[in-house]
């Protein structure tokens, strides 16, 4: 069992425990999706699958400001999904959990395949509540 179908993240103890197990993984969960609910942040990780780069390299190749890249790559690190390694004056960032994101990333596209538009005719999350 995961934290997703129904499983506990820790074992109970007492009354009570495992409904308290349960929720915390579930709320670590809705977290972890948030944190990769920004449009800026998602490219960034997709970007790193492809292996670790600067963020000059990723500001180049997303079109988006210094600053903005920086702050994002602080929340994914924050998050535990990025690390960095100092080279030089810059540092190198890349996925703490390549492979468990390529799949998360796959079963999200093939999730998407299935439900079409529905995701973003969504009148709270999609692209119309946005607006």
């Amino acid at each position: 069992m995961t934290m997703l179908d129904g499983g506990a993240a820790m074992a109970s103890v007492g009354d009570g425990g495992a409904a308290v197990d349960k929720s915390a993984a579930l709320t670590a969960a809705a977290c972890m999706f948030r944190s990769l609910g920004d449009p800026a942040r998602l490219a960034i990780v997709r970007h790193l699958t492809l292996g670790e780069h600067k963020v000059v390299e990723l500001t180049e190749h997303l079109g988006l400001a210094q600053s903005t890249v920086s702050a994002h790559l602080s929340c994914l690190r924050d998050c535990g999904l990025v690390t960095s390694r100092p080279q030089g004056r810059a540092s190198m960032w890349s996925l703490t959990a390549a492979p468990q994101l390529l799949q998360l990333l796959a079963a999200a596209e093939q999730l998407l395949a299935v439900t079409g538009d529905a995701v973003a005719l969504c009148p709270t999350y999609g692209q119309r509540s946005r607006s």
